[in-house]
């Protein structure tokens, strides 16, 4: 009974994500493409804080150097990716360019991103209900800016509404397998958990320095905007984080 309860909760944080992109949905195309700059902080701020709250524990812990060594594995990982995908032309339906080759970045390193999650929320729920529902709501309430982040390349490619919500669904579909593989291998999970964590960082923040923030800051009348996305985002991530803790 245990083990179904940690695999509904895990999908649930999963469906989370999808509300995220419901607020790109509404702006329309139009709209989108208007306020580029600043959304584009706000993936790269979002990108950034939730990065910075992945390694928070494994810091606290010490475990440097499984942190440091996952970190780089990440960051390799992304540029075989950007370097994979750079000399193909990207082609989903009708769409192709370089926002669908961006889509598929964020998408895959959120996708990665999400597994981790999964195994923190597994491994919390075996030590107590308690602490597992925290943990639940802490995921759950995190995943909702980071479909927004899924959603604002997918919508400058030109993805309809219900596309950007189940894609954003898809980047956490690693949690409900990630959550019952720590709930049933806990020990064993916690201790690859400080490398899985690290290289989600190390993935994410290489990907908001190479890809998300050039295009959110641009040409220099663009970077007012841009600058107040990151720094809104991350503000209201950390007040997100203070909340939760409290």
């Amino acid at each position: 009974m245990a083990l179904l309860t940690v695999f509904l909760l895990a999908c649930v944080t999963a469906l989370a994500t999808g509300l995220g992109a419901l607020p790109v949905a509404w702006l329309g195309p139009a709209r989108t493409e208007r306020w580029r700059p600043l959304l584009w902080g706000v993936a790269a701020g979002v990108m950034t804080a939730a990065s910075i709250g992945l390694i928070i524990e494994p810091v606290d812990n010490g475990q440097w150097v499984p942190l440091i060594f996952g970190g780089v594995i990440g960051v390799v990982f992304l540029l075989l990716g950007q370097r994979a995908m750079a000399g193909r032309e990207m082609r989903v339906g009708e769409l192709s360019g370089v926002h669908v080759r961006r889509s598929a970045l964020v998408f895959v390193v959120l996708f990665v991103h999400s597994l981790p999650e999964g195994f923190a929320l597994g491994s919390s729920w075996s030590a107590g209900s308690t602490i597992g529902l925290f943990v639940f709501i802490a995921i759950a309430l995190q995943n909702v800016p980071e479909g927004t982040a899924t959603a604002i390349p997918m919508a400058q490619a030109g993805f309809g509404a219900s596309q950007q919500f189940w894609a954003a669904v898809g980047t956490s579909l690693p949690q409900p397998i990630g959550a019952v593989i720590a709930f049933l291998l806990v020990e064993e999970i916690k201790a690859l958990l400080p490398w899985s964590l690290g290289f989600a960082a190390g993935a994410m923040l290489a990907l908001v320095v190479l890809e998300l923030l050039p295009d959110a800051i641009g040409p220099r009348e663009n970077r007012p905007r841009a600058a107040a996305g990151i720094v809104g985002s991350m503000l209201c991530m950390a007040g997100l984080a203070a909340l939760l803790g409290a």
